[in-house]
């Protein structure tokens, strides 16, 4: 792709985060954060793309213009797509925003098809978990989970996130979010907490993950460094790029995981300030050991079929 595409996807991107314009002010200011984090690459500079959407500099007319391949506008939609996703079924300001995508872009029916896969993800997680969190009266009648058996299921969900994180397909990378939500829906069962997702999620942004900012930040490592998008033998050659090195999936999986299985043990005491504090530091011994699980990783991305992301996130 030219930089004038991958700024144009970027920015496509950027416009669906914010077109049901309900974003909580703390997931605006990590999109920020990632926006000014993520390094420059072929003359795309994010902050000034931030603020450019942000002041409403650019449209959908404007982007749309700037995507000549077809290749980069099927790109540019399905990242699209899973933004709107990232937190949810789509409201109905952003099933109408891809509508108007579609139309400008001129995409065919396989795109709308895109849209549907997309959703049946988003939906997968509030299907298992539709149940108010139960008093803490009633969890003291549950047996303690074995801390073992848990600490495994955490090491085994971040290294398929890990996993993910290598394949190229846009679909891959949205299912890493659903996939840590249900990992701390099973945590929070193990210690007699019946979850809704509307409590996973206020948990995840309680530590400092962003379910639309986290899809972007690794969607974004991903098309900066050459490999979104790429199919086939360009699989697992990258292992030196940013969005593998990096290892974000596996560190971040690791770390709620931990998290969570500290605060459900402990009676959901921890305070938001500890929280975030604890997942920080959490985060970093995780980052530390992709590493040695690097093998393991490769090794479970050789096994992945894209095509079946949808029936890997509805089995977990």
């Amino acid at each position: 792709m030219t930089p004038s595409e991958t700024r144009a996807i970027v920015s496509l991107s950027l416009l669906a985060a914010f077109v049901d314009g309900e974003k909580h002010e703390r997931e605006r200011a990590e999109i920020k954060r990632i926006a000014e984090g993520l390094s420059q690459a072929d003359g795309v500079n994010l902050p000034t793309l931030y603020q450019d959407v942000l002041m409403k500099r650019v449209s959908l007319a404007s982007v749309a213009g700037e995507l000549k391949s077809t290749e980069s506008k099927q790109l540019a939609y399905e990242m699209a797509v899973c933004v709107c996703d990232a937190d949810g079924t789509q409201s109905d300001a952003e099933r109408m925003f891809l509508l108007d995508v579609r139309t400008s872009l001129g995409l065919d029916a396989s795109a709308a098809q895109f849209s549907q896969q997309a959703e049946d993800i988003a939906a997968a997680v509030p299907a298992a978990a539709t149940v108010t969190a139960t008093a803490p009266a009633a969890v003291a009648a549950v047996p303690s989970p074995d801390s073992a058996e848990l600490d495994k299921s955490i090491l085994n969900a971040s290294i398929l996130n890990g996993a993910l994180e290598l394949l190229p397909e846009t679909l891959s990378t949205m299912a890493i979010i659903p996939l840590q939500m249900k990992l701390v829906y099973r945590i929070g069962k193990a210690y007699g907490y019946e979850l809704d997702s509307g409590h996973v999620k206020d948990f995840l942004a309680t530590v400092g993950v962003g379910l639309t900012s986290q899809y972007l930040e690794q969607a974004g490592r991903k098309l900066l460094g050459g490999l979104l998008g790429k199919m086939g033998g360009g699989l697992l050659r990258g292992l030196g790029n940013q969005a593998v090195s990096s290892g974000m999936s596996f560190a971040s999986t690791y770390a709620l995981g931990h998290v969570a299985k500290r605060y459900y043990a402990g009676g959901r005491t921890l305070s938001a300030q500890m929280l975030k504090e604890t997942f920080s530091g959490v985060v970093q011994e995780g980052k530390s050991l992709q590493t040695q699980y690097l093998p393991a990783i490769q090794e479970k991305a050789r096994t992945l079929d894209a095509g079946k992301v949808l029936s890997l996130v509805r089995g977990a």
